[in-house]
């Protein structure tokens, strides 16, 4: 794996070690506020849960959460482990059709792993330190190629959570300078437009379309701007789901629909992008004749399950022979841009850094004088870090916070 050695992480060291000393500022105002308000809304969840259950109990223990559901309430039950039947997410997320309880221990536990996790541990870090959060980042963690950030891990704040937005929003630019953040549009679609040479896809990416809705388009057989909100969610599920191997009984249970109905919207799919089906055989054939998964950087995944008789190994093999080279070749090419656009502004402008990679997402510490112009240089870098067929495409926004600039 020489290539992606010499090529893509050796090079990206130097950047890591900049980030982690650099770090990024936060507002100790804000997280304290936070910690004060997440800590009175887990009173109010705890009051309501102990209502809906009927009596007081340790919501953090499965063994007494699994009594209040399944013997108390009489829920149907899911499944079992060695300490009885299981409450994990994706049992409460069944349960939460049929009673409110479950639905309160989900959002519960989110804000509980919130405050615990993120906006303390955050806090009693930036008024020990220099008021800047300093995260260690790993090149030598995950199975892709990804980088891991840890102690603390700013990778898994979720932003489409309300209470995970707020916990962006304490990061912040310092006096007389913008927070600038750029990621990839759906970089992962175009690795596989792109292996797969689907004329349809590439199309659809190059005259600047709604990926989701053409796919809706294509599958449902109705012009773009017919296609309901609906529609594109289901044509979403279905985008990404076929980068993970999805079936029809995963996609079904996603959308909640009937598993006919989704077989028949993969089918269709498959019709549309007939490159997408041919890239999706050809690299689990060449995962199989070779026994790993290999990026565009050669970095390889190894998946000695991929020729096993039995069928769940198997299966895992494939989605991950499908997988490994679309999400590796992404944190290829963003560590590629990454090293590239920290060597242009160490040459031209040193008062900007780089201070956070997020997945597909760089943040960028600027003076806001020359705001714009470092935005022209972030779009530059990232775009032409590797030549693909769709481009390359970064969206880069401009804010006072992480928040709102993302």
């Amino acid at each position: 794996m020489e290539k992606a050695y010499y090529d893509v992480d050796l090079p990206c060291i130097k950047v890591l070690r900049d980030m982690e000393d650099t770090g990024a500022l936060v507002d100790i105002g804000v997280l304290e506020n936070l910690s004060i308000t997440f800590e009175k809304e887990l009173e109010k969840y705890t009051a309501k849960i102990y209502e809906l259950a009927g009596n007081e109990f340790n919501i953090n223990s499965p063994k007494q959460l699994s009594f209040i559901l399944f013997d108390k309430l009489g829920l149907a039950t899911g499944k079992k482990t060695e300490t009885g039947f299981s409450t994990d997410q994706e049992v409460l997320i069944e349960l939460s059709a049929v009673h409110e309880l479950p639905k309160m221990i989900i959002e519960y536990r989110e804000l509980s792993k919130l405050k615990g996790t993120y906006v303390d541990p955050l806090l009693s870090m930036a008024k020990h330190g220099d008021g800047r959060i300093h995260t260690t980042y790993r090149l030598d963690v995950t199975a892709t190629g990804r980088l891991s950030s840890s102690d603390p891990n700013l990778q898994n704040i979720p932003i489409r959570s309300a209470y995970g937005a707020k916990i962006r929003d304490a990061f912040i630019a310092p006096k007389g300078k913008k927070l600038i953040s750029a990621d990839y549009s759906q970089i992962e679609l175009r690795i596989l437009a792109h292996i797969g040479q689907d004329e349809v896809m590439i199309k659809s990416f190059e005259k600047g379309e709604d990926i989701h809705a053409r796919t809706a388009s294509e599958i449902y057989d109705l012009p773009i701007e017919l296609v309901t909100l609906t529609q594109r969610r289901e044509a979403k599920a279905i985008n990404f789901g076929i980068m993970y191997g999805k079936t029809p009984f995963g996609l079904a249970k996603e959308l909640g629909i009937p598993q006919s109905f989704a077989s028949k919207m993969i089918k269709r799919y498959f019709e549309r992008y007939s490159g997408v089906a041919k890239a999706r055989e050809e690299l689990i054939k060449q995962a199989r004749m070779k026994g790993y998964a290999e990026t565009f950087y050669g970095r390889k995944r190894y998946l000695p399950e991929i020729s096993s008789k039995n069928m769940a190994a198997r299966n895992f093999a494939e989605r991950n022979a499908i997988n490994s080279p679309m999400q590796g070749t992404a944190a290829d090419i963003l560590k590629i841009a990454m090293t590239r656009l920290w060597e242009r502004l160490h040459k031209e402008h040193k008062d900007v850094n780089i201070i956070l990679h997020v997945h597909d997402e760089l943040v960028i510490e600027t003076p806001e004088n020359i705001a714009n112009k470092v935005v022209e240089i972030v779009r530059s870098e990232m775009e032409n870090a590797v030549e693909l067929t769709p481009r390359l495409v970064v969206d880069v926004n401009i804010g006072d916070t992480w928040l709102a600039a993302h």
